[in-house]
């Protein structure tokens, strides 16, 4: 019940807000679009990435609901994607239109396209939030990376095999990370994370349900999305306090 009343205090200051549509360019020369939410030019961004299949529109109804926490937000079409609520992938067309390849690992330059992007807009550290195979290559880019403050992976995974065992990538792992999954992820998701520290990693995993697979978690169709929620928002709480 206080989960709920804290929810529905915090979620009743959001109103609507315009997002404008930006581009800009990976290191193949692929064009990347993204939608903008921004607030205040001086405050650092949410960069939103998408499950497979799945576009910026995965965070239709997610990503304005940070901007009353002191961020803005940039959801990306990666090139390795689909449509989803009623939103195409405008960077996954183009890369079929150009004959680019468009497997998971590819859509990396997309990722870091975007963490360039949000840094000259703001030159302050972000935080990257993915969903299943982008939550993985979210970690990937931000280890070691100065321009990134933490990460936010929904359902990270070893979706890169034989070409990329994840769990390997994610030694010497130096970021806050929350990694939120389902009740059936969670013993997959110990193991996945063995490499990172414990003071680093929270791992999340609802109580009164199954959950979700990826950010549809945070979805109103979830079940359990209101258990996501204010674990997430409780974990931001104490990202504020890092500096």
């Amino acid at each position: 019940m206080k989960a709920q009343i804290f929810l529905l205090l915090l979620f009743a200051m959001f109103t609507s807000t315009a997002q404008d549509v930006v581009t800009f360019t990976a290191s193949d020369g692929l064009t990347v679009t993204a939608n903008l939410y921004e607030v205040d030019e001086n405050d650092p961004y949410i960069v939103f990435f998408h499950q497979a299949g799945y576009s910026k529109g995965e965070y239709k109804a997610t990503a304005v609901k940070f901007l009353k926490l002191g961020y803005n937000c940039l959801a990306v079409d990666l090139r390795s994607g689909g449509g989803v609520n009623f939103v195409q992938n405008e960077t996954a067309n183009l890369a079929k239109e150009k004959g680019l390849p468009t497997t998971y690992i590819e859509a990396e330059k997309d990722i870091l396209a975007s963490v360039d992007y949000a840094w000259e807009k703001s030159k302050k550290q972000m935080i990257l939030f993915g969903s299943s195979y982008s939550a993985s290559l979210a970690m990937r880019v931000a280890k070691g990376n100065s321009k990134v403050k933490a990460v936010i992976a929904f359902s990270p995974g070893e979706y890169f095999q034989p070409d990329m065992v994840m769990k390997d990538q994610l030694a010497n792992y130096d970021k806050p990370v929350f990694v939120a999954c389902s009740q059936r992820e969670f013993s997959y998701m110990n193991e996945l994370l063995i490499n990172i520290p414990d003071n680093l990693k929270t791992v999340f995993k609802p109580q009164d349900g199954a959950g979700e697979h990826g950010s549809k978690s945070l979805w109103q169709t979830c079940p359990t999305s209101k258990e996501y929620w204010f674990a997430l928002l409780m974990y931001f709480k104490k990202l504020d306090s890092i500096k």
